[in-house]
């Protein structure tokens, strides 16, 4: 499994964020991040819809962190930008099993104690710490 380029872009957006407690316009965060304006634009659309960031429309217009930078984690960022996520489809759709077993398979009681430890170490990273260098 690997992350996206819409999901790092994204990350790196809201670490930006998180770093300027005032408002930026997208070229400020595209410059900042090194991220191109057609892909930021697109996810701070997203970022916005999932009530991470918000808008600011006019001549001062720009994005802000919709959030505490200590309430905002990782999964959150990701999950915004690519949907749920899972290692393997049959954590998300038991009628996916090849196998017809519906969740009663010990590969999927198995990847479904990795997706856990997963998503927990996911929602244990705060953007309030990577601002502060924790990790």
């Amino acid at each position: 499994m690997n992350l996206t380029q819409e999901s790092d872009y994204a990350i790196r957006a809201v670490l930006i964020l998180t770093q300027n407690s005032e408002i930026l316009d997208a070229n400020s965060i595209g410059e900042i991040g090194s991220i191109p304006i057609r892909f930021l634009l697109k996810l701070l659309g997203k970022l916005g819809k999932a009530g991470i960031v918000k808008s600011f429309r006019g001549v001062n217009g720009g994005y802000k962190l919709n959030k505490q930078p200590k309430e905002i984690n990782l999964k959150m960022i990701i999950e915004a930008i690519e949907g749920n996520i899972a290692i393997n489809r049959c954590l998300y759709d038991l009628t996916t099993c090849n196998r017809k077993l519906n969740g009663d398979c010990p590969v999927h009681r198995a990847l479904f104690s990795v997706q856990e430890k997963l998503n927990d170490a996911l929602e244990s990273i705060n953007f309030e710490d990577l601002k502060n260098g924790v990790w």
